[in-house]
């Protein structure tokens, strides 16, 4: 893990992996010298760089070269050539189609109003920045992180859908923005009203397996480790199973786990990320301790992950609740139902203690995997 905050990068940057390089996105950054455990809690107390303005918002990216042996020990991070049209606090950012679009989080100073603009894209083929239209739950910039609160987010082709408080009932609704349309829709409340599989939702993360086109490893709003078996046609149902190898030692532990990251090692070999706090005295870890669980897996296919189970099943897998395959039914055909479709065979698994990172619950931004050759 990168501690960036002690090398004095602004905090809550959003990281992504291009071309052998890493990329890391605006954030917020503290006065030199301040406290790296006291400004998530109290910015204030804390002070922002006025290098990067009064609040201490960031509007640059910074690169990292990955292809040298030393270069995540190193970090020798440099600011890109170009920089963003406004900062963007806790920030979303994506690749899609060779673009990086950047979307504002809800920043740590709540009571301040978001730049303008809070959306825009990157163009490497031209090395320009353009802004992008207002989603609906920025229009106001309203005092009050509450009105802007960016919650999930998750990309589907070309489409980005995003849960957010929205300003107009303070309640929690589902919006769509498509790149090539370049228009933002507001889908709903639910995300049944969102066009695609539950795993694709802003509830859940996850990642494809490289070597399978139809297998999508996901961490569900619930927390548990699935994979889907996405159908090539809208007839076909799509197939879960619950991967108990996988996070079956957080069942055993006290442990509140909080939003993850899926990451590919390889073409078979997936990573699996939950941060969480242990809030059990009994907790050989103690109360109250930051930890991160790490799960290495390899992902292969069953022969008979495409057999006639998946018609018998068609009625019923279209009712089942994705986000907890592990439900049980009397329906006679239960068992071909719930056939597992892959083997699992786990690498390493483990607990880390991060205390040494911060009291605050640990929150996962974004991942990545580089293998140094």
């Amino acid at each position: 893990m990168l501690n960036l905050a002690e090398k004095d990068f602004p905090f809550g940057m959003s990281c992504f992996v291009r071309d052998s390089k890493l990329y890391m996105v605006s954030g917020e950054k503290p006065k030199p010298g301040a406290s790296p455990l006291l400004f998530p809690r109290q910015p204030r107390e804390a002070g922002h760089d006025k290098l990067f303005g009064d609040r201490g918002l960031s509007p640059y990216v910074y690169v990292l070269d990955l292809t040298g042996l030393d270069s995540t020990t190193d970090l020798d991070l440099r600011k890109h050539h170009t920089s963003m049209l406004a900062e963007k606090p806790i920030p979303i950012a994506e690749e899609i189609e060779g673009k990086i679009y950047v979307l504002s989080g809800t920043p740590w100073q709540a009571e301040c109003l978001l730049p303008i603009p809070t959306f825009e894209v990157y163009d490497p083929a031209i090395e320009q920045w353009k802004p992008l239209p207002e989603p609906p739950f920025h229009e106001k910039r309203c005092p009050s992180s509450q009105i802007y609160k960016v919650i999930y987010h998750s990309v589907v082709g070309t489409t980005i859908y995003v849960l957010a408080l929205s300003d107009r009932d303070y309640s929690d609704y589902y919006y769509s923005y498509n790149v090539n349309e370049e228009n933002w829709k507001l889908v709903g409340k639910s995300e049944d009203k969102l066009p695609v599989p539950y795993p694709f939702t802003p509830l859940c993360v996850g990642k494809f397996v490289p070597a399978y086109s139809d297998i999508f490893i996901y961490i569900s709003h619930n927390s548990r480790v699935c994979a889907a078996m996405i159908p090539s046609n809208d007839k076909s149902p799509t197939r879960y199973q619950r991967l108990d190898e996988v996070d079956g030692d957080l069942d055993n532990r006290d442990v509140p786990s909080i939003k993850g990251a899926v990451v590919e090692l390889g073409e078979h070999e997936m990573c699996i990320m939950q941060p969480g706090k242990t809030d059990s005295e009994h907790d050989k870890l103690g109360p109250c301790c930051s930890i991160l669980y790490i799960t290495t897996f390899k992902v292969e296919k069953l022969l008979h992950s495409s057999s006639s189970a998946q018609a018998r099943g068609l009625k019923l897998l279209k009712t089942a609740d994705a986000s907890d395959v592990s439900q049980t039914s009397s329906h006679h055909d239960v068992q071909d139902i719930r056939a597992p479709f892959l083997s699992i065979t786990c690498l390493s698994k483990g607990f880390y203690d991060l205390d040494a990172w911060g009291p605050e619950a640990p929150h996962i931004c974004s991942a990545f995997f580089h293998q140094l050759h």
